[in-house]
């Protein structure tokens, strides 16, 4: 009968003392340089915790390791001194088979060691920054918006209203801003798409193409603020389109005033209402020639998907929502109990 083989003991034991006397040779020697003492001195500064007071964030530049370790004592990730310059660097080489070192801004936590600023450096992401985009701004105020966001580089261009998508962007330090807004028209770009793929066919007769569905969506979208609300009002435009009753909806009239340049800054009057412009639903029958913001996804679902009934009107019932009817007088009974609550 064969004998068991032997069990091999395992290499890996074997390979960590290894490292770690090659990591004793190096920095005996240095520490030697140093005026004395042994590599155990070298390797418990090695891995001692950092004279970093809080996490932060560094950029660190191209260039070569004496450019690296100037960024990071400068930033206080290393302590300051020619011992360290000399035992950063042998660590460097000591353990160049880990990878490169990398140029990116980079987060490095409270009292981070030598050792854990070295693995930082090869395999630490790089630093997102994050902007977003409200529901419901003008092409004018996400420019804005964009061109105020910090790290960025470059002019913010001026999109197509509403054309970027609104949600929250992140991005790297020195990324430009027209990319950003290219991103942002992608995005919208897409979630149009996904929600015409998939748009109530009982729209057809009334919603031609993507484009229609975004202007629907985007009054929708400055109409209400409760995402539960936007299928109801989907459905009383669709129902006022229907019957060729005109959209009535303020803010067409705002957009048509201020050219998506807000505030308005004062009570819409009789005479705006009646002033003629392709964007005022209260001049003009059908939706306006194009979008007056940029909408959520919650706006572009409830126009896709509107809710089922037969109001044609609504207003503001005062509590952050609004009350619906089918019925002019229905209407006129919720506006005057809507501002009898304003003036008590």
């Amino acid at each position: 009968m064969a004998s068991k083989p032997k069990k091999q003991p395992a290499k890996q034991p074997a390979q960590k003392g290894r490292a770690a006397l090659k990591w004793l040779g190096g920095l005996f020697l240095l520490s030697t340089l140093a005026g004395g003492g042994t590599g155990f001195f070298a390797w418990y500064s090695y891995t001692k915790p950092g004279p970093l007071p809080v996490a932060t964030d560094v950029v660190v530049p191209h260039g070569g390791y004496a450019s690296t370790i100037s960024a990071l004592q400068q930033a206080q990730v290393l302590p300051s001194g020619w011992f360290t310059d000399k035992l950063f660097v042998t660590a460097i080489s000591l353990t160049r088979k880990s990878g490169q070192l990398h140029a990116a801004e980079l987060h490095f936590p409270q009292h981070a060691s030598m050792q854990n600023v070295l693995f930082i450096l090869r395999h630490g992401k790089p630093v997102l920054h994050k902007l977003t985009i409200p529901e419901g701004l003008s092409a004018r105020q996400i420019q804005a918006v964009i061109a105020s966001a910090p790290f960025l580089e470059g002019e913010a261009p001026l999109p197509a209203e509403g054309s970027t998508l609104p949600q929250t962007y992140n991005y790297l330090r020195n990324s430009q801003r027209a990319d950003i807004v290219k991103r942002a028209q992608n995005a919208m770009q897409t979630a149009l798409d996904t929600v015409w793929q998939k748009h109530d066919p009982a729209l057809d007769g009334t919603i031609s193409s993507p484009q229609v569905l975004l202007v629907l969506a985007s009054l929708i979208e400055k109409e209400t603020a409760l995402p539960a609300e936007r299928p109801m009002v989907a459905r009383v435009f669709l129902n006022r389109l229907q019957k060729g009753m005109k959209l009535q909806t303020d803010p067409t009239v705002i957009y048509a005033i201020t050219h998506g340049n807000p505030p308005l800054g004062r009570a819409l009057t009789h005479s705006d209402l009646a002033t003629p412009d392709p964007y005022n639903t209260y001049a003009v029958t059908g939706l306006p020639p194009g979008p007056i913001c940029s909408p959520g996804m919650s706006s572009l679902e409830a126009a896709a998907h509107p809710a089922s009934g037969d109001a044609l009107f609504f207003v503001a019932n005062g509590n952050g929502g609004h009350n619906f009817s089918t019925t002019l007088a229905e209407h006129n009974r919720n506006v005057s109990a809507f501002r009898q609550r304003n003036t008590n």
